[in-house]
């Protein structure tokens, strides 16, 4: 089965789709109108601009230009993870906690499906490899930005009750447990509902883009199975991740927390 080329007729009718969207906004005075039409510009590019660096990827494969993109892809995700929040860690260890807790969570993960159970000789093949780690980065970094963002802004609000725990001679482990298991319930839980929801609810991104591609149903459901199972360990230790070195760095070794390193 050959897959149905798009013309630019197709994309333009979809995106006629958003600018009614972003209208009707604008009547009912929602305010979010420009974020529509500016995200939407800046989707269709970014994607554009990877559809031409996979395809020279594709047709000249190197493991140092995939490390290289791979790196990219780190470092953007790192950019939005501190980008949502509403209350951020202060400096550059903000950006440095969210982007270290993604790369030991989706880049040894990834290495491991790559490797172990997929087992693509190389391992650097573009075609696995870039698709699969841009998926665990994806889900990770929403994850990642969700638990941050809830811990530091329930600190900060919360911190007359943590301080108060600490002057009663409890560590910042103890004062701030309560705190840092909702964080990471709240990182955990769009993950937790993907899986709930998918095949009665929804057919996941990728599983339905092999099937238009012409791969048995069968086996895209596996790959598909895969892929969750990846992006729920992947989402899971990069929330506890965050949250641990967050936590750390928010609290002193004398046990003191330190509301100046967070951004008011």
């Amino acid at each position: 089965m050959n897959v149905i080329e798009l013309s630019a007729v197709d994309l333009g009718i979809a995106a006629l789709l958003v600018v009614v969207l972003a209208a009707t906004s604008m009547v009912m005075s929602l305010g979010v109108e420009k974020k529509i039409l500016l995200y939407s510009c800046r989707m269709t590019a970014q994607l554009l601009l990877v559809g031409l660096i996979l395809r020279y990827l594709f047709s000249n494969a190197s493991g140092w230009l995939v490390i290289l993109m791979s790196l990219v892809m780190l470092a953007a995700a790192g950019r939005e993870v501190q980008a949502r929040q509403k209350r951020k860690v202060r400096g550059w260890n903000g950006y440095m906690i969210g982007t270290s807790a993604m790369f030991i969570s989706s880049f040894s993960i990834a290495l491991l499906a790559l490797t172990v159970i997929i087992q693509v000789k190389p391992w650097y093949t573009p075609q696995y490899a870039v698709p699969l780690l841009g998926m665990l980065l994806g889900n990770t970094m929403t994850g990642v930005s969700l638990s941050i963002d809830m811990l530091v802004s329930q600190l900060y609000e919360k911190h007359t009750i943590v301080e108060q725990r600490l002057m009663l001679g409890q560590e910042w482990q103890e004062a701030s447990s309560d705190i840092r298991r909702d964080a990471m319930r709240n990182g955990m839980m769009p993950i937790v509902n993907s899986m709930a929801a998918a095949g009665l609810v929804s057919l996941p991104g990728m599983m339905t883009g092999q099937i238009l591609g012409g791969t048995p149903p069968v086996e895209a459901v596996k790959y598909q199975i895969l892929i969750m199972f990846l992006i729920a360990a992947g989402t899971g230790f990069g929330v506890i991740t965050a949250i641990g070195l967050t936590a750390r760095h928010l609290f002193d070794k004398r046990h003191r927390l330190r509301l100046e390193l967070i951004s008011q």
